[in-house]
């Protein structure tokens, strides 16, 4: 007979992606990356503390590690939306796994020395950062949308996992085998991942036309988040919580040290509570987002970090700071967690590596910032008025910001629309060939034009986070109720995958602006394309020649 326990378990598998084969060992092999990655940084910090005396220098070993992600995090996302994912992650892995191996090996021949170190692991980092968007997107792949929450919230269980277990692996085992053993240990973490690529199945290009470059997928990126509300939402509560959890991050070595008088012994036994704390929370978030909304748990679990970390500035007693960390871990997970499955599930397939990216980018920029700015404080007033002040900070950040409601996101704002019916274009134009100017010609009756108004008016971010680089209506003075919607998009190769980038969502904001349309009379829609005297002289002559 089974008991309780196995129970339990078994009907936990049963509802878990877990039970997909493809996701079971693309998650393994997640966990295998993140494992890898904390180990690497932990020996390399070492191994540096072992060749210079200069704080200095082994400080640099984790800006080499986490620099990568504010100067490639964009590029990252681009190029997982751009090129096949399968083979971008493959390649990340590779790189992982040889840089820390000839890390490895330089340190067992003792041939090692710190610019060797910094760059090898500044290569490390760059090898995470360029797999880190591309490997939160192919989750969006690997499982149906209702799993998705528990598929992240999983991922942010193995992260936490790592983190925790990893630094004590590779303390161990350089203990028993050396530094550079720990090193070409660590560097075969990565292989699970490269198994479980060839498992997963080639995902299909999703717009037609020519390929975006890099430069342009960046700006795309960039565009989506700036026009799309529900991005803006994501990126203003990332940024408000990041930047003042931060605090907690940059001063706990301090609290551990000086608050309680703790040893490395002690740092680690906070460092353990705050990850039990994140396994609990992430665990908890699934059932959390079936039962409340993305904003309410976002909310509370960010009060709950206020709470915790209140209570671990305000407490003497080394128990009750382990309590305290481990519900910073939970409210950590919950909310960090909770925003990336916010933003896989409100950016459509083209955009959703870029979008993960964005959010990555600003989560690292405000920690990065933040533990700087509150750093800084702690010197000036101490480290309990700095965990003060920075609380007291997201508690006014959450106020001012409590318009940015966070959700996750509809079926219809991610899935194409109805297929455009073909253009009729006497002369195709060239992929680079633009500006693209589109004008569409309404006629619409008095009764109606209250409601064209506000319909016309609701669809320009629409137009712009799909392409248009700028967008007006016109009202013709020599005609009463003629209006014109005029934007313009950069090249006709953009313009082809606008009209792609439509999701059902789109549709239904053309269509509420349509039926104020007058009847009998069809939307006129005139498609003009820029004229580049010299190109198009000699175009024309080569043409008629």
């Amino acid at each position: 007979m089974k008991t309780p326990l196995a129970n339990s378990a078994s009907r936990l598998f049963a509802t878990s992606p877990l039970r997909h084969s493809r996701f079971r060992l693309f998650y393994f092999g997640s966990l295998g990356t993140a494992l890898g990655y904390t180990m690497q940084t932990t020996i390399a910090a070492w191994v540096m503390a072992t060749l210079t005396p200069s704080e200095f220098m082994v400080a640099l070993v984790q800006t080499a590690s986490t620099a990568p992600a504010l100067l490639f995090g964009l590029v990252a996302g681009a190029l997982a939306d751009i090129v096949d994912r399968r083979r971008l992650i493959l390649g990340t892995q590779w790189l992982l796994l040889v840089s820390t191996a000839i890390l490895g090996a330089a340190t067992l021949a003792g041939l090692v020395g710190p610019a060797m170190l910094l760059a090898l692991t500044f290569m490390v980092g760059a090898g995470l950062s360029l797999y880190l968007p591309a490997q939160a997107a192919s989750i969006h792949d690997l499982v149906s949308r209702e799993e998705l929450p528990r598929a992240v919230a999983l991922g942010a269980v193995a992260f936490n996992v790592a983190r925790a277990v990893g630094p004590a692996l590779a303390g161990g085992v350089a203990a028993w085998l050396g530094s550079g053993s720990a090193l070409v240990a660590s560097s075969l973490c990565f292989v699970l991942m490269i198994v479980a690529v060839y498992r997963m199945k080639k995902r299909e290009r999703g717009l037609p036309g020519v390929p975006e470059t890099v430069f342009m997928g960046v700006l795309s990126g960039l565009r989506f988040a700036r026009h799309s509300l529900p991005m803006r939402s994501l990126l203003i509560r990332n940024v408000s919580f990041s930047l003042c959890a931060s605090a907690f991050w940059a001063l706990l070595p301090v609290i551990a040290r000086d608050q309680l008088q703790l040893g490395a012994g002690g740092f680690g036994l906070l460092s353990a509570g705050f990850g039990m704390g994140a396994i609990v929370g992430a665990l908890a978030i699934p059932g959390q987002l079936q039962r409340r909304s993305l904003n309410v748990v976002v909310t509370w679990a960010s009060i709950l970090w206020i709470g915790a970390i209140g209570l671990l500035a305000a407490t003497d007693v080394v128990a009750i700071a382990i309590v305290a960390a481990c519900g910073g871990g939970a409210a950590w997970v919950s909310v960090l967690a909770g925003l990336s499955a916010g933003t896989q599930t409100s950016a459509p397939a083209w955009v959703r590596a870029r979008a993960v990216s964005v959010n990555l980018v600003a989560m690292q920029s405000s920690l990065a910032l933040g533990s700087a700015l509150w750093g800084a404080a702690a010197s000036a007033a101490g480290t309990r008025l700095a965990l003060a002040g920075s609380l007291i900070t997201m508690l006014l950040l959450l106020a001012i910001s409590h318009r940015a409601r966070v959700a996750m996101g509809n079926e219809a704002d991610v899935t194409p629309g109805a297929k455009l019916a073909e253009l009729a274009i006497a002369v195709e134009p060239q992929p680079d060939d633009g500006p693209v100017l589109i004008q569409i010609e309404y006629r619409i009756d008095l009764g109606h034009r209250e409601e064209f108004l506000r319909a016309i008016h609701a669809i320009e971010p629409a137009r712009r986070r799909n392409g248009a680089s700028s967008w007006r209506v016109f009202r013709d003075l020599g005609e009463d109720g003629l209006f014109v919607e005029r934007f313009i998009i950069a090249s006709w190769a953009e313009y082809v995958r606008t009209r792609a980038r439509a999701t059902i969502a789109d549709r239904t904001l053309q269509e509420r602006i349509e039926r104020s349309q007058r009847v009998g009379v069809p939307v006129r829609i005139s498609r003009l394309i820029g004229i580049d005297r010299e190109r198009d002289v000699v175009g024309d002559e080569t043409r008629h020649g």
